[in-house]
């Protein structure tokens, strides 16, 4: 395994994954996060994205994932700063509210700052980078960047003058779009596999109707990657990697196969998961699904 290196999905509330991830006859006190934690090192947190986290909420959550103590999140900025470029200052302190107790606990890997397709390389887009960038100075930021004028090398350039992690992302092909790379522009080396359905590209266009983060990765695809995470990692500090195919649980499968591939083992997998995907867990061992993952 590449030191420091994190695999795990993006998300952990999803009700779709009931009864396939997640057990479907629960205990008390069941929670995904003490769940996911037993078999992943890591959970990118998506809610971030729409709202703050509430503090209180932050702590819970840093307490479900102590029994795992390389476990990390990472947490995607607010869209209001991102998509809506507004810097108000009290909205930048309430979100950063939210995040002290991660940090604090040395829990908090990244913060990735995602922006739209329409978000290109100009220079007054590169000089708002270079503000939210010192809006959240305390912070280890991420930027994924989806129009492949990002590129450019001035534009990396950015990335590398002010210590921002560049996110390398598999993403549907359409015009302009961000190819995969494997660049490492900070301490911190960031993948975020989303999927290759043409229904769901990401350049600003509607998905299709129950396309989106619909798409299984083929092993073959997932070694690809394997060699670009590689690169990168031999370089990083800590490298993270982010599944973002969650529909019927894919991103689990693809996030257990990656692991696997890098360990050279088959730990344990759902066993309602297992039985949805034969072929791809087929050297996973099961294990009751009110039962908790092993720790292998």
């Amino acid at each position: 395994m590449i030191p420091a290196l994190r695999i795990g999905t993006a998300g952990w509330s999803y009700p779709h994954w009931n009864g396939v991830v997640y057990p479907k006859n629960r205990t008390g006190g069941f929670h995904p996060l003490d769940f996911l934690s037993k078999k992943f090192s890591l959970v990118e947190i998506n809610s971030s994205f729409y709202q703050p986290l509430k503090p209180e909420l932050a702590s819970v959550w840093v307490h479900k994932v102590e029994a795992n103590p390389d476990f990390q999140f990472t947490a995607k900025l607010q869209r209001r700063f991102t998509h809506e470029r507004v810097l108000d200052p009290s909205e930048i302190d309430e979100f950063k509210r939210g995040l002290w107790p991660l940090l604090r606990a040395h829990k908090l890997g990244a913060v990735l700052m995602q922006f739209p397709w329409a978000f290109r390389f100009t220079p007054e887009n590169q000089e708002f980078l270079i503000r939210l960038r010192r809006a959240f100075s305390e912070f280890p930021l991420v930027a994924e960047m989806r129009h492949a004028s990002w590129l450019a090398e001035e534009a990396l350039g950015t990335f590398l003058d002010y210590k921002i992690g560049f996110c390398n992302i598999d993403q549907p092909a359409y015009i302009n779009a961000m190819p995969p790379t494997a660049y490492l522009t900070s301490g911190v080396g960031y993948v975020r596999l989303h999927g290759r359905s043409p229904d769901d590209a990401l350049g600003g266009l509607a998905p299709g109707v129950g396309a989106q983060h619909d798409y299984l990765y083929s092993e073959a695809e997932l070694a690809e990657w394997k060699k670009r995470i590689e690169n990168i990692g031999r370089h990083a500090e800590s490298t993270y990697v982010v599944l973002n195919n969650d529909a019927a649980g894919k991103s689990v499968v693809n996030a257990l196969q990656l692991e696997a591939l890098f360990s050279g083992r088959a730990a344990s997998a759902p066993k309602e998961l297992r039985r949805r995907f034969p072929l791809e867990l087929e050297r996973f061992r099961g294990f009751e699904q009110q039962c908790l993952f092993s720790a292998a």
